[in-house]
């Protein structure tokens, strides 16, 4: 879908009606990792909205510095695997056998209940130059927008950065001017998951005000 193809929103008049729907869906975004979704397929439609809603994030000069892939059906258990054997010496050296065989069989089962993995690749421009942090931060929102998008959809996500996802997409053939930024999980969340008990500093203590 391309900008041309946009879906045509419903008009909401009522402003702080706005305000009230962008802040819930804000503050009850989570990060769910992926055991703790349910199999489910996930339609294309909303998929579509997810990665659309993504490439809205600011950018600046209009580089538009990301690029996914998305990871569904057998890459699941692709990558399972490959986080398996990533991480093997790593847990072996450090567990007796029996608490290993289970981390070992975790790792490979990670991700099968995902709906899908969207591949997160930083693009840098090779005709405008800007710093790389500001390149990130354009990507970062998107990741963002993806993030609320789940949630408005009833979806949990996750970015997965691990070494083991970082190299993953990493190993998926990127170009000279492109870089791995690791693994966006989403799925469906299990209802039973209790809700997440983590809270915010108050606003007051975060915030200066000059005036």
């Amino acid at each position: 879908m391309n900008n041309s193809d946009q879906v045509t929103l419903p008009r909401i008049t009522d402003v702080e009606q706005q305000g009230e729907i962008i802040s819930r869906i804000i503050r009850n975004r989570r990060s769910i990792y992926a055991d703790e979704f349910v199999s489910k397929e996930l339609p294309v439609h909303i998929l579509q909205e997810i990665l659309t809603n993504a490439i809205w994030a600011p950018t600046h000069k209009m580089t538009e510095p990301w690029r996914f892939i998305v990871l569904q059906g057998s890459q699941l258990e692709k990558f399972g695997n490959y986080m398996a054997a990533y991480y093997r010496s790593y847990y072996q050296s450090k567990m007796p056998e029996a608490a290993f065989e289970t981390k070992y069989t975790f790792l490979r089962n990670y991700p099968l209940k995902a709906a899908c993995m969207i591949a997160i690749i930083l693009v840098r421009s090779k005709t405008i130059s800007l710093p790389e942090w500001e390149e990130v931060a354009a990507i970062s929102s998107a990741v963002h927008n993806m993030a609320l998008t789940c949630t408005a959809f009833g979806l949990g996500s996750y970015w997965n950065t691990s070494g083991a996802s970082v190299d993953y997409v990493t190993g998926l053939g990127l170009a000279d001017n492109e870089r791995s930024l690791g693994l966006m999980m989403v799925g469906y969340p299990d209802e039973n998951t209790p809700p997440s008990k983590k809270r915010r500093t108050p606003v007051e203590q975060k915030v200066t005000w000059f005036t």
